[in-house]
């Protein structure tokens, strides 16, 4: 439909109503007389939480950035964290609705629909994409509730951990940092995102114990992660927290392992959120 966004979704209370008034001419087409049976209604105002300057701004970062990295597609959301209003979303590439509703440059709609880059798609809403390091906060507020390490108890990380490997001795499994990072504790952790130190909180590693997929999955849920914003976006997504249950169902049965629970922690895996939750 030519219409979508706001316009689609508050359509009845914007659009108003006509009214009906009925002429009487003569044979010349003279009026002789007019009575106004229904007098037309106007649409409502909507006050929108936008900041159009904010907009503008987030619109041109997203493609200032899109350019210089070549990236096919993106989205950005700012949220006013005391009210929940949205000051501003943008989702790139986008289309031209006015193109859509009038029809008539057929080749750029035909363009659009044959895009790979999806430009009909609302990413802040509808699109899934991996978190990574953003979940390390989460994370982290399971392992002080939990009480499995002191927030002041470092772990060192020397750039990765291995796991030994039970079918095959000689190839243990390797969980890399992004670099070594040395002593942390859980406030360095952050800071630097140490991958090597949620491993270890999460899934445990040799002495240090971990809180588990089970909690992960609850402090995650805690914060919204898994479920939907109830915003009124037609089609939002709730995304996929990684669990022992959901491996089985999308791997024929498979078990679950330390590993797993290691590469969900770092919000890697198959974990799934949308822009829209994550902020």
């Amino acid at each position: 439909s030519p219409k979508d966004g706001i316009e689609e979704i508050y359509n009845d209370q914007i659009s108003g109503k006509n009214g009906t008034k009925i002429i009487e001419t003569d044979v010349k087409g003279n009026i002789v007389s007019e009575s106004v049976v229904e007098p037309p209604v106007d649409g409502d105002n909507l006050h929108l939480s936008i900041d159009i300057n904010l907009q503008r701004k987030l619109n041109s970062a997203l493609l200032d950035i899109a350019n210089r990295a070549g990236y096919r597609g993106g989205a950005g959301v700012i949220v006013d964290v005391n009210t929940g209003e949205i000051l501003a979303s943008s989702n790139f590439p986008e289309y031209d609705s006015g193109v859509m509703t009038s029809g008539s440059n057929s080749q750029k709609i035909n363009d659009w629909i044959a895009s790979k880059n999806y430009p009909f798609l609302n990413r802040v809403v509808n699109g899934l994409y991996t978190p990574g390091s953003i979940m390390k906060l989460f994370v982290g507020l399971g392992v002080l509730a939990e009480g499995v390490i002191s927030p002041t108890k470092q772990i060192l990380s020397t750039g990765s951990i291995s796991i030994p490997n039970p079918f095959f001795p000689d190839k243990p499994s390797i969980f890399l940092d992004w670099k070594a990072h040395g002593l942390v504790d859980l406030r360095h952790a952050i800071a630097v995102s140490s991958n090597v130190y949620f491993y270890e909180v999460s899934g445990g590693y040799k002495n240090q114990k971990g809180i588990g997929i089970a909690n992960i999955e609850k402090y995650s849920r805690m914060f919204g992660f898994g479920t939907t914003t109830g915003i009124n976006f037609s089609g939002e997504r709730s995304g996929t927290i990684p669990s022992p249950e959901w491996k089985k169902e999308n791997f024929n049965g498979e078990e679950w392992r330390v590993g797993d629970t290691y590469n969900t922690a770092i919000g890697q895996y198959g974990f799934q959120v949308s822009p829209l939750q994550a902020v």
